[in-house]
C-alpha cells in the first residue's frame, strides 16, 4: 500500500467487497492510500446464505500489505445494517470520505416466469441496498456541515448497462439498476449543499453474477492477453471519483469496461410537436410517428431476440 496515493488520508466503505468487482475497488482503494471497511454479507450469487469469510478474507489482505481495513458483515439492506456501515468507519478510522454501494445479486427469470419473492429480492439488495447507506452517510455528512465541517465526500453507485438500456431475462435487475441511475441524479443534487459528490458507474466485468450469464463475453482470455474482463479494470475510475482530485464531478454516469470510460448522456428532448391546442387521437399518432422518423434509433435492449 502506498503513502502518498490519491486516496491516502481518506476512509472509504465499499459494499460487496467480498468477491468480485467489490473486492477489486477496496484493494485498489487500500492501494492508494484509503483506509477500508469492506463490507460483504457473504451470500451466494441469488442471495442465499451468509459467511463473514469473504469480508474478512479481503480486509486481511489488505491489511497483508500494509493497509488498514476493518471487515463489516452487516445487512445494508436493514437501517441497522446500513447505519452501522457509517459507525464503524467513525469508530475505527474517525472519519468517513467515501461511500462504494456494489452489492448486489441475480435472480434472472423472463418477466412471466419472474415470481413476486425474486422481485422483491432483486429490488431490495440493488435499489434499497443502495439507499439505506447513502442516507445515512449523507446524514452523517449533513450533520458535519451544520457543525462547521464542510466535508469533501464522494458516493459512487453501481448501475448497469440494462438499466441505461434493459436486459431479456432481467427485468427485476433491470428495474432496480434504472432506479439507482434515478436515485443518484436525485441525490446529488439534493447532497451538493454539503459537500458530497454522487456519481454512478455502468461497469461490464467478470464476476460470479456475469460469467454464467453473459459466458461467452466475460471469458478469461488466453495467456498473456489483455483481460478485458477483469473487475480491476473497473476500479481505476472508482478510486479517482472517491478521491478529493474528482472535485466538481458529480451527477455524472460512466460506463466503465476493458480499458474503455464512456461519459453516458440519458434522457433529453428529441424531435418534437407543439400544435398549441389538444390533439386528436389520430393527429396525435400521425404525429408521433412523424417525430420518430426524425428520432435517433435507440440502442438495442441487451440480449433482444
Amino acid at each position: 500500500m502506498t503513502g502518498n496515493g490519491i486516496c491516502t488520508g481518506r476512509v472509504a466503505v465499499v459494499t460487496g467487497a467480498g468477491r468480485g468487482l467489490g473486492r477489486a475497488h477496496a484493494l485498489a482503494l487500500a492501494a492508494e492510500g484509503a483506509e477500508v471497511v469492506v463490507n460483504d454479507l457473504g451470500v451466494a450469487p441469488d442471495g442465499a446464505g451468509a459467511s463473514a469469510g469473504p469480508a474478512q478474507q479481503v480486509a486481511d489482505e489488505i491489511r497483508a500489505h500494509g493497509g488498514r481495513a476493518v471487515a463489516h458483515t452487516g445487512d445494508i439492506t436493514t437501517t441497522d445494517g446500513a447505519a452501522s456501515l457509517v459507525t464503524t468507519a467513525l469508530d475505527t478510522f474517525g472519519r468517513l470520505d467515501a461511500l462504494v454501494n456494489n452489492a448486489g445479486f441475480l435472480r434472472d427469470r423472463m418477466l412471466v416466469n419472474l415470481d413476486e419473492d425474486d422481485w422483491d429480492a432483486v429490488i431490495r439488495v440493488h435499489l434499497k441496498g443502495h439507499y439505506l447507506p447513502l442516507r445515512h452517510a449523507a446524514a452523517h455528512w449533513r450533520a458535519e456541515t451544520k457543525a462547521g465541517r464542510t466535508p469533501d465526500a464522494r458516493i459512487i453507485n453501481t448501475g448497469s448497462g440494462a438499466g441505461l438500456l434493459g436486459s431479456v431475462g432481467q427485468g427485476n435487475y433491470s428495474a432496480a439498476k434504472a432506479g439507482i441511475i434515478g436515485l443518484t441524479l436525485v441525490a446529488a443534487a439534493e447532497m451538493a449543499r454539503y459537500g458530497v459528490q454522487i456519481n454512478a458507474i455502468a461497469p461490464a466485468a467478470r464476476t460470479r453474477m456475469t460469467e454464467r450469464t453473459f459466458a461467452t463475453t466475460m471469458a478469461a482470455p488466453a495467456d498473456g492477453e489483455f483481460d478485458a474482463m477483469a473487475p480491476e479494470n473497473v476500479s481505476p475510475l472508482v478510486v479517482w471519483l472517491a478521491s478529493a482530485g474528482s472535485a466538481g464531478v458529480t451527477g455524472r454516469v460512466f460506463e466503465a469496461e476493458a480499458g474503455r470510460i464512456t461519459v453516458m448522456e440519458g434522457w433529453r428532448p428529441g424531435p418534437t410537436a407543439d400544435k398549441g391546442s389538444r390533439w386528436t387521437p389520430a393527429e396525435a399518432g400521425e404525429t408521433a410517428r412523424k417525430l420518430l422518423a426524425d428520432a435517433e434509433t435507440p440502442q438495442s435492449v441487451y440480449g433482444a431476440r
